[in-house]
């Protein structure tokens, strides 16, 4: 591995720049996505990859940025239309409805991210194969396919305010992730939401303006907003639906996590699922969770960004990554920042998450290419059969709920929470025709 020893200090600032900006476009995109703080979730992001490096003894350079699995979780709680706590949004403006629930939303974060330390913990007590035949990719890729087209909704409806921005963003997207070399091909989201933003100021310069006729960008918040301040820390509040929304996507991600591990052992030729050991990773993975959630940020995971950085660069040194998540907490204390940052056009965010949405579940798919996922079994296709249509059939069908008491459970809020808990049940209980075969 690289060291710091090998390394000046203005190499490493350059490296760790790098990294910062690998992670940025797609982490700031899930605050401005959610209604979250941009300011918070950087601090968020970058505290969270240093308490990660503390349990992983500062020997593997992974950077966790915000997670998108979970921002299924925080609409499905928000959504002053369809979201857990709609009720509560009659009269009441849609922005400041969601600023009212999200709380409850970061409060089933950091119960999630608890759930990887207790998962961390089975780990350790049964070992890495043997907890992963309960999360098999029969059952964890068909929970990032629903992940991917329950966000898909959300880019359309972002993307029509100015459907023309919204295509160039895809495009130098598409076009950086296709053909750029080098840096480009790690960044094309940033590429994007830069590139089409630059591209949109001579829009707004020439005079054009959305398709309902009001201005591409309005500066007016910027006026006033200091280069230093302290960003508004949200508590989370606690609701037990919410929380029961959230946990599903702790599977996707802790997949996600066990997926870069492997991938960051075979760049770096080090084994980090034996050392520092995968519970102590996961257990960096859960706390950086829990504290984002406390602080009011989004949920963290592993970067994939970022392993195509180290894979890319070929510096392997963990100072680095802090380096980067240094950085990230730095700017985060910017309400300057912040403004700029949400001066973005909705559908050039819009057009980045074209692109991303559909990623998430292509990785989905990917994952049971990769796997050898054999499609023709009974049992495997029963599992993919019926976490597909319970979890999308509960969202976008028809609203069923049931009665606690004098509580109504809106069970098509929680599709995906039962969409996965039937996977597990059904890789379980059904029979496995190859052993019924040799039997």
């Amino acid at each position: 591995m690289q060291n710091s020893k090998k390394m000046s200090p203005l190499r490493m600032g350059v490296m760790g720049l790098q990294h910062m900006f690998a992670m940025f476009g797609a982490t700031i995109l899930v605050p401005l996505l959610t209604g979250l703080s941009v300011q918070v979730t950087l601090i968020a992001v970058g505290v969270g990859t240093l308490i990660f490096h503390f349990f992983a003894k500062g020997k593997v350079p992974a950077f966790l940025g915000s997670s998108f699995a979970f921002m299924v979780g925080i609409n499905l709680i928000t959504d002053p239309v369809g979201g857990l706590f709609a009720y509560r949004a009659v009269g009441v403006d849609p922005a400041v409805h969601v600023q009212n629930i999200l709380p409850y939303a970061t409060g089933g974060i950091l119960v999630a991210g608890l759930v990887y330390v207790l998962l961390a913990l089975v780990v350790k007590l049964v070992g890495v194969k043997k907890f992963m035949t309960f999360l098999p990719p029969v059952v964890t890729a068909p929970t990032v396919i629903l992940i991917g087209i329950m966000l898909a909704p959300f880019a359309i409806n972002q993307s029509r305010e100015n459907i023309l921005l919204a295509v160039i963003t895809l495009g130098i997207v598409v076009i950086a992730a296709t053909w750029g070399r080098g840096m480009i091909k790690v960044i094309p989201i940033l590429l994007g939401l830069f590139g089409a933003y630059a591209i949109a100021l001579i829009f707004h310069a020439l005079g054009m303006t959305n398709a309902d006729g009001g201005a591409i960008f309005d500066f007016t918040a910027t006026q006033g907003a200091g280069i230093l301040g302290l960003p508004p820390f949200m508590a989370p509040r606690f609701s037990l639906l919410a929380i029961l929304v959230m946990l599903p996507f702790s599977l996707a991600t802790i997949a996600e996590h066990v997926a870069d591990m492997v991938a960051l052992s075979t760049i770096t030729g080090e084994d980090f699922v034996e050392d520092p050991g995968l519970a102590r990773t996961l257990i960096g993975d859960g706390l950086a969770t829990t504290f984002s959630g406390f602080i009011g940020g989004p949920a963290s995971t592993t970067y994939g960004e970022n392993v195509g950085v180290v894979a890319l660069t070929r510096v392997f040194n963990p100072r680095v990554v802090q380096l980067a998540a240094v950085f990230a907490v730095v700017l985060g204390f910017s309400p300057l920042f912040e403004v700029i940052i949400r001066t973005i056009p909705d559908s050039i965010i819009g057009g980045a998450s074209f692109m991303l949405y559909g990623m998430i579940a292509a990785v989905g798919v990917r994952n049971l290419v990769e796997s050898k996922t054999d499609m023709g079994k009974t049992k495997n296709l029963t599992i993919v059969a019926v976490m597909l249509v319970t979890g999308l059939g509960l969202r976008f069908g028809q609203p069923i709920t049931f009665m606690i008491g004098e509580t109504s459970v809106p069970i098509d809020r929680i599709g995906i929470a039962i969409a996965v808990i039937l996977g597990v049940i059904l890789n379980i209980i059904l029979p496995d025709e190859d052993k019924k075969k040799k039997a």
